[in-house]
């Protein structure tokens, strides 16, 4: 009987130490497994123009959050305003068999040969916001540009007066989106008496050009009604020159991408308008299209576009006009808090609004 327990233990022992083992070898393969999940990830390459505009940063954020949540990793970059730099980062990604690349180009032609080669090499390529202009990308997505300019030119047929005369200062001609939002502002005041007096440009986006062409044309006493701004970073800075002379809030001035401190100069009655483009939903949209793409799927987009060389596949948003009056309903809670917005209003006049 002794015999027969002592069997059955060692019998017990023995398939227990092989459960054991079994265990420790799955244990074992389980960063295996994980390595090749790692190597089979989706990988992105992203270049940035620059991180100069408040709105590049959430794009950013939302894109990366969005790819890493359907299975991707992105690599992204910032060029800093260097169309070299952007070139070089592209070949970079190029270099390192990237699934797609994703451009926000310094130059819309002047990156044409690099997204070319990236074509070449079998990389699939996103012009994001801006055209990417003769290379055949991918996909264009944006926000309808030529709408941009004619939400500001409805604003200002509204406010100024019949024959008002207004200053434009735009973003550089490289962008190809300054002209067309160029292009929809002056279809949107045509058959009017308003004129425009002067357009200057702002190299590299660079907010300064606005405070001292706003000065410039003071300076020599053109006058003007109202200021149609690139951007809102360029507002400001006419706002600014404006100030100096006490003249903010008397001459119409609007700009695009709802920043923070261009929504509080509305609520501040300092700047008149904004045009706000839904970057959280382009961003997103974008890294689906992005990862798609990579798992070779076929995109399908309800426009084109031609750039230059042929038709592309273009994804267009629609903007939005931001006043005082729908800032509430359109940016607060969703784009900005509202302890943010009105952060410089007095108590008691926000009870009021």
């Amino acid at each position: 009987m002794g015999v027969i327990v002592r069997m059955t233990a060692l019998l017990l022992m023995y398939l227990l130490i092989v459960i054991l083992t079994a265990g420790c070898s799955k244990k074992g393969q389980e960063p295996v497994i994980k390595e090749k999940e790692e190597k089979a990830s989706i990988k992105i390459g992203m270049t940035f123009d620059s991180f100069i505009l408040e709105r590049w940063q959430r794009d950013r954020d939302v894109f990366v959050s969005k790819s890493k949540e359907l299975g991707a990793e992105v690599n992204v970059q910032n060029a800093n305003g260097d169309l070299k730099e952007q070139i070089s980062q592209i070949e970079y990604f190029i270099d390192k068999k990237m699934d797609v690349i994703v451009v926000i180009a310094i130059d819309s032609e002047g990156i044409s040969d690099a997204v070319t080669k990236a074509k070449k090499a079998g990389i699939k390529v996103i012009a994001y916001d801006r055209l990417v202009l003769n290379s055949g990308v991918d996909l264009y997505i944006s926000f309808d540009n030529e709408k941009v300019g004619a939400l500001m030119a409805d604003y200002m047929k509204e406010s100024l007066p019949s024959n008002g005369k207004i200053l434009m200062i735009c973003g550089p001609l490289a962008d190809n989106n300054v002209s067309l939002v160029m292009d929809g502002f002056k279809e949107g005041i045509k058959g009017t008496k308003l004129s425009v007096i002067g357009t200057e440009y702002a190299e590299g986006w660079h907010p300064e050009t606005a405070f001292t062409v706003t000065n410039e044309y003071l300076m020599v006493r053109s006058k003007f009604d109202g200021i149609m701004c690139g951007n809102d970073n360029l507002a400001g800075q006419a706002i600014k020159a404006l100030a100096e002379r006490r003249l903010a809030g008397e001459i119409c001035v609007v700009g695009q991408d709802a920043d923070l401190d261009a929504c509080q100069r509305i609520v501040e009655g300092t700047q008149n308008m904004t045009v706000y483009k839904p970057v959280e939903k382009l961003a997103s949209l974008a890294a689906e299209y992005a990862v798609a793409m990579a798992k070779g799927e076929k995109v399908e987009t309800k426009d084109t576009f031609f750039d230059g060389v042929q038709d592309v596949p273009y994804e267009k948003l629609e903007p939005i006009a931001v006043t005082k009056d729908n800032m509430d309903e359109v940016i607060v809670g969703d784009y900005h808090l509202e302890e943010d917005v009105y952060l410089n209003i007095p108590k008691e006049e926000q009870d009021k609004k």
